[in-house]
């Protein structure tokens, strides 16, 4: 290990390297949905992408925010990470206990009429486990300034799993069960190596941890996990965020409308890989700068030019991947009304949650930084609640068509994105900052609107979204700003 720190994190750089492996792994996942998507039968598919979806929303608490809490203080002592990293584990060991004796005992996939394989069951649960042990180390490594070692984890774990599914599809195989092993395999890699790096990369740590040193959080065990409990329970709120209309098709219809809306999905939940990045980068940084009233301004303006300047590069770029790729690679009943929607339109729709989800990433991630935990815990709650009224109110009528729920579900996806950012604003007491922008809101606001509603309808109202692009040289500019 070595005896210095040579890096700081940055979050201009940070979030480069983050968003960009991201991308890149994302693409690898995509063309894995690709080999699924040809060689499992639609239900089959359905089995494995709501296993996987369940379970890691489930086990999703386990992580118990602590990881979270180490990208935030760990800035001000990195060497103490390693010793933070191990406090971790032992915490997140006995809290994995409980969770996995009710998963056996009560079949939570049941809830969902998942009829799958105990064998695939039991690779979902352990890849939901295998990425939260993944957390600790790639946080740590974050916060030693090394994002780029974590951004390389993700992309060779995906290109691992997708190795796999290549094998499997060379052989004939149609096991949804053993391509949920390949994504295991892909998951285990990933894992032991951000562990690898992390542990070759903090700085050594002699005698008995001085937890005060990372702030009064870490102090001791009750201190420590009633400061992380906000962000526990948060994490185990906020897949459910993005999950719940899913979740809500497959109760109503099935399994294979859930598969046929996953794939309008994928493209949406690649591109918000890019705000999680940001925010990844963005939260050791804002966490080193409480109290510095000047230097906090000045990270929040950097964070939010980079959003705006990612803002029609995402809604454009996307559509045009989707529009023009996804009909090529997934079968043809995704798009040609089997389902009774193409599953690009439903996309068009899910932009305008991408976009506002995008657009929320600074005042959000401020919120997680601050000095109040349990306000980021009240935010999330609050749009969880949004999203199951949204979701129940739109997506659980009995008189809607498949086409019709899958427009819905998008519907409801978008309007829940809506509150979040709204609610971000509140939560996070940011009114200044999002008073001064004032002009810069209201520009990405009626572009976003005119961008995705003449996309969703097919008419040329998306040309009046084209100002939008006059962000893109301040975002550029933020990240050349954050560079060592």
């Amino acid at each position: 290990m070595s005896a210095t720190v040579t890096r700081a994190p940055s979050s201009g750089r940070d979030a480069s390297w983050l968003a960009g492996a991201d991308l890149m792994a994302v693409a690898l996942a995509f063309t894995g949905q690709i080999l699924l998507a040809h060689a499992l039968l639609a239900e089959h598919y359905g089995w494995m992408v709501l296993a996987i979806d369940l379970y890691a929303s489930l086990f999703l608490i386990i992580d118990l925010g602590l990881p979270t809490l180490i990208a935030r203080d760990g800035t001000k002592a990195p060497s103490m990470v390693l010793p933070a990293v191990l406090r971790t584990y032992r915490w997140q060991v006995l809290a994995a206990l409980p969770f996995l004796l009710f998963a056996v005992l009560l079949h939570p996939e049941r809830w969902l009429g998942v009829d799958a394989p105990r064998a695939l069951l039991a690779f979902a649960a352990l890849i939901a486990l295998v990425h939260v042990a993944s957390y600790a180390p790639r946080s740590g490594l974050r916060v030693l300034g090394e994002a780029r070692l974590e951004a390389l984890s993700k992309v060779i774990e995906r290109a691992v799993t997708v190795a796999a599914y290549g094998v499997l599809v060379s052989q004939g195989s149609t096991s949804a069960t053993a391509f949920t092993g390949a994504f295991l395999l892909g998951a285990l890699c990933g894992t032991a190596l951000a562990l690898y790096w992390f542990v070759r990369t903090a700085p050594s740590h002699e005698g008995a941890p001085r937890w005060d040193q990372l702030g009064p959080s870490w102090s001791s065990a009750s201190a420590l996990l009633f400061s992380a409990l906000p962000f526990a329970i948060t994490l185990g709120i906020l897949p459910y965020v993005i999950r719940v209309e899913k979740f809500m098709v497959a109760g109503s219809s099935g399994a294979g409308l859930a598969a046929a809306f996953h794939v309008a999905q994928l493209a949406w939940l690649a591109g918000l890989v890019v705000p999680a990045a940001i925010r990844s980068a963005l939260l050791p940084v804002l966490g080193n700068v409480q109290g510095l009233p000047h230097s906090h301004r000045r990270e929040m303006n950097q964070a939010m030019d980079l959003c705006l300047g990612l803002l029609p590069v995402g809604l454009f770029g996307g559509y045009l991947i989707v529009a023009n790729l996804a009909p090529l690679a997934f079968p043809e009943a995704y798009f040609d009304g089997t389902y009774g929607a193409s599953a690009v339109d439903v996309f068009a729709v899910l932009l305008g949650g991408w976009a506002l989800t995008l657009l929320a990433t600074p005042t959000y991630t401020s919120l997680m930084a601050g000095p109040r935990p349990w306000r980021f815990t009240q935010f999330i709650l609050s749009v969880l609640s949004i999203a199951v009224v949204l979701g129940y109110l739109l997506v659980m009528r009995p008189t809607l068509s498949p086409g019709q729920i899958l427009f819905a579900a998008a519907l409801a996806s978008t309007a829940s994105a809506g509150a979040l950012l709204v609610l971000s604003w509140w939560f996070s007491q940011e009114n200044a900052f999002v008073s001064a922008r004032r002009d810069d809101w209201n520009l990405a606001f009626t572009g976003t609107v005119f961008v995705v509603a003449g996309l969703a309808s097919q008419t040329y109202w998306w040309v009046l979204g084209l100002p939008l692009f006059a962000f893109t040289p301040r975002g550029w500019q933020a990240i050349r700003s954050t560079l060592p």
